[in-house]
C-alpha cells in the first residue's frame, strides 16, 4: 500500500486512511469487486479515486446527479488530476470532443450518468479503452429495494457485464439495509463488502412534536443565525412558502427544488457552498454528494417517507466531525401527506406495500421512547456499532416518566366503537 499511501498524502493531503478506506482500496487494486458502506463524510470518494490514480487506464464513475459530477470533477482538476464529466449539460460538440479525448486516454476519471450507456457510440468507445475500474456512486440507486431506486441505474448493469475490458466493479453508498446490500452484491457479483457501520457520534437527533413549526423555525434560526444549515421540506410548495416566510424574517436564505430552472438551482447551490448564504430550504432534490463540511444543523420541516432518506439527508450535517443537530418536526398531517405521495406514485401495488412498511418504521421512529440513534442503527441492522444510548438525542436528554394509560385507552376505543366508528377525532373528543 506504499504507493497508495503516497498518493493519499501527495494529492489529498491526508496522513492516514479513515476507517474502511484502506481495506476497500486493497480489495479494488487486487481486482475484487467491492461494496463499501460508509456513513456520510466517511470518505467514500477516495476509495475509488486512489485506486484510479494507482492503476493504469481510465476510471469510469457512474453518478446519478449532474451537480454531483461537476463538484467531483472540479475538485480533482484543482488537484491537477485529469478528469471530466459527460452529461446533458454539455452541447453535442462538447460531448463529442470529450469522448474523443476519452478514447485517446487523456483522462484518469470520467463521470457519466447511467443514461449515457444508451448511446451505442459511447459504449463502442468504452469497449476499446483501457479501463482501470467502474464505480457506482450512490449505489443504493441500483437496488430495487433502495429508497432512491432508479431503473436507468440498474438497467445498464447487463450491458456493462458484456464489456470484457472492465477489470473490477466498485459500489459505494452511505445508506443500505440488509436487503439493499444483498441486492447490490448479487447484481455486481460482489463478494467483498466493507461496512464501517452507520453510527455518527457527532450528531444529536431530536424529534419535536406538538409545537407550531413556523414559530419553532423562527426561534431556532434567530438563535443559530451564524450557523450553516439545511431545512428539508416534503413538497415544492412547502419550499416556496417557507422560503418566503424566512425571507420576511430578514434572514438570508436560499431555496432549491426541481421546479426551479437549472440556472437558478446552480446559483442557489453555489451560494450555499461558498457560505454566501448560510441557510438552504430544499426538497430532497438537493444534497446528494454535496461536499459542504460545516453544516451545523439539518431540520426536517416534514417527516420523510422512510428512514433511509431521513438518515442520508440528516447525515449532511457535521461532515467535519463537529457536533451538529438533526431535528425532525413531526405532526400527524405529515403521515397523511406521505401516504398521499405513495398513492400518487407510479409504483405497482407490491412496491406501494413496501413503501407503506417503510413509512410505518419512520412513524415509529417519531414515537419511540428509546434512543433515537440506537433506533436508526437497529433499523439498518448495524452489528458493528455499539447500540448503547447516545446520551445526546432528545429521548436520552429529556427523560420522561412512563404512565400506564391502558384503562383510559380502553375507554376511548370503547367510545369510538359505540359511535359506530363513524366520527373523527374532534367529535370523539367532545363525546
Amino acid at each position: 500500500m506504499k504507493k497508495e499511501e503516497k498518493i493519499l498524502q501527495t494529492y489529498f493531503g491526508y496522513e492516514t486512511f479513515r476507517p474502511g478506506q484502506k481495506e476497500t482500496i486493497e480489495y479494488i487494486i487486487n481486482l475484487k469487486n467491492t461494496l463499501a458502506v460508509m456513513p456520510t463524510g466517511g470518505g467514500k470518494s477516495l476509495c475509488y479515486q486512489i485506486p484510479g490514480l494507482s492503476m493504469d487506464g481510465t476510471a469510469i464513475i457512474i453518478s446519478p446527479l449532474i451537480s454531483l459530477m461537476k463538484d467531483q470533477v472540479d475538485a480533482l482538476v484543482s488537484l491537477g488530476i485529469p478528469a471530466t464529466y459527460i452529461n446533458s449539460s454539455l452541447t453535442s460538440s462538447e460531448q463529442q470532443n470529450r469522448i474523443n479525448d476519452m478514447a485517446n486516454g487523456r483522462y484518469k476519471f470520467i463521470y457519466v450518468a447511467p443514461e449515457r450507456f444508451e448511446s451505442g457510440s459511447f459504449v463502442h468507445t468504452l469497449r476499446h479503452m483501457k479501463i482501470s475500474l467502474v464505480a457506482f456512486d450512490e449505489a443504493h440507486c441500483i437496488s430495487q429495494w433502495g429508497h432512491d431506486f432508479r431503473p436507468s441505474y440498474r438497467s445498464i448493469v447487463p450491458n456493462l457485464k458484456q464489456l470484457s475490458n472492465i477489470p473490477v466493479f466498485v459500489a459505494l453508498t452511505a445508506t443500505a439495509t440488509e436487503e439493499v446490500i444483498t441486492d447490490i452484491k448479487n447484481l455486481l457479483h460482489i463478494s467483498d463488502v466493507v461496512n464501517t457501520g452507520f453510527k455518527r457520534d457527532n450528531l444529536a437527533f431530536h424529534v419535536i412534536k406538538g409545537k407550531d413549526k413556523k414559530s419553532y423555525i423562527r426561534a431556532f434560526l434567530e438563535e443559530h443565525s451564524e450557523e450553516s444549515g439545511i431545512i428539508y421540506v416534503a413538497t415544492r410548495k412547502q419550499a416556496d412558502t417557507l422560503y418566503e416566510l424566512i425571507s420576511r424574517y430578514g434572514i438570508s436564505v436560499n431555496k432549491y427544488h426541481a421546479g426551479m430552472s437549472e440556472t437558478d438551482r446552480k446559483e442557489s447551490q453555489a451560494s450555499f457552498i461558498r457560505d454566501e448564504k448560510n441557510l438552504m430550504v430544499a426538497t430532497n432534490a438537493f444534497g446528494m454528494g454535496i461536499d459542504k463540511s460545516n453544516v451545523r444543523f439539518v431540520i426536517h420541516y416534514a417527516m420523510p417517507m422512510n428512514i433511509e432518506s431521513y438518515y442520508q439527508e440528516a447525515g449532511r450535517a457535521g461532515r467535519d466531525g463537529e457536533a451538529s443537530d438533526c431535528i425532525l418536526l413531526f405532526s400527524p398531517q405529515d403521515v397523511q401527506l406521505q401516504k398521499f405521495l405513495i398513492e400518487q406514485s407510479m409504483m405497482d401495488d407490491s412496491e406501494k406495500l413496501k413503501e407503506y412498511h417503510k413509512l410505518q418504521e419512520m412513524v415509529n421512529y417519531c414515537h419511540t421512547h428509546t434512543c433515537l440513534q440506537s433506533y436508526i442503527l437497529h433499523y439498518f441492522n448495524d452489528r458493528i456499532s455499539e447500540h448503547t444510548a447516545c446520551g445526546r438525542c432528545s429521548n436520552c436528554v429529556e427523560r420522561q416518566e412512563k404512565t400506564d394509560i391502558t384503562e383510559e385507552a380502553q375507554k376511548i376505543l370503547s367510545c369510538v366503537k359505540r359511535m359506530n366508528e363513524r366520527f373523527g377525532v374532534s367529535m370523539t373528543a367532545k363525546v
